[in-house]
């Protein structure tokens, strides 16, 4: 695996691990039950259910994407 803190060389958006999002991207904020992408996380309903059983490399490749696609209130909310 590739260290997790350098710039993803195809999206060219840093993907930084730290205590904040070191394991599940969930902000409590589920609407997986209605949408085929969490609207609080921007993960599918199957990698929420799966989360607990994946890779580390699983999860860097989940954590890629969503923050590559950055239309989740993860990302999206106002501080």
């Amino acid at each position: 695996m590739t260290n997790p803190n350098n710039i993803n060389a195809t999206s060219q958006v840093p993907l930084i691990i730290n205590e904040e999002n070191a394991d599940s991207p969930c902000v409590g904020v589920c609407s997986t039950l209605f949408d085929d992408i969490c609207k609080g996380c921007g993960r599918t309903a199957l990698e929420v259910c799966n989360w607990v059983f994946m890779t580390p490399e699983e999860k860097h490749v989940v954590w890629t994407r969503i923050t590559h696609e950055a239309t989740a209130m993860r990302f999206t909310r106002k501080s």
